[in-house]
């Protein structure tokens, strides 16, 4: 069996098997890894919650701008306060908009601004995007060369974001496992080193 093929077949078995579950039982079962993963992270259980509440900040901001609420489609993530803006916007004077408004607040370390020029893409795409983000996430936590619980997949038409605090050597070979999957059009990194 392949290594592709074997992720997929693991993931295919999450999601049926997730998909059996009883509503409490899945509130149980994600409340556990959702625990793993906050004990597993390298940021301070204060940091974590700090850029969630950041990362929340921001996106009501951008929300509270009535032409980016109407004509942009913007994602927010934050990691130790390294900011992440993907999406699509409709041209440069609202993506620059977009930047200086999460800038402005507090604690902001660095902004990737991965705003995109064109119309929001459709519900059909971004779909695409959960699904391949999974598929990405799956594939870094089944190598057994990289943990990929310390890297967040952020997925954005195809494109594929990577945050996390991590060495140099585990950025390249998440960015090699990440290049490799069928459907990724462009890797991207964000990361912040060790």
């Amino acid at each position: 069996m392949t290594k592709r093929f074997s992720s997929s077949m693991l993931l295919l078995g999450l999601v049926l098997g997730a998909s059996q579950l009883s509503g409490c039982a899945a509130v149980i079962v994600g409340a556990g890894v959702g625990a793993a993963s906050v004990a597993h992270d390298r940021r301070t259980v204060g940091t974590q919650l700090d850029d969630a509440t950041l990362e929340s900040r921001i996106s009501s901001k951008l929300s509270s701008h009535q032409q980016i609420k109407e004509l942009a489609h913007i994602n927010v993530q934050v990691f130790n306060g390294v900011t992440l803006l993907v999406g699509q916007v409709p041209d440069e004077q609202l993506k620059r908009e977009a930047q200086q408004l999460a800038e402005s607040l507090p604690h902001v370390n660095r902004l990737h601004n991965q705003l995109r020029l064109g119309p929001p893409t459709p519900a059909s795409v971004r779909t695409h995007d959960v699904w391949l983000a999974t598929k990405v996430k799956s594939n870094l936590l089944a190598d057994k060369r990289v943990d990929g619980l310390h890297i967040n997949v952020v997925v954005e038409d195809s494109e594929v974001f990577l945050m996390g605090l991590v060495s140099n050597q585990e950025a390249n070979i998440a960015v090699d496992i990440v290049r490799n999957i069928d459907g990724v059009v462009k890797v991207i990194k964000a990361f912040e080193y060790l």
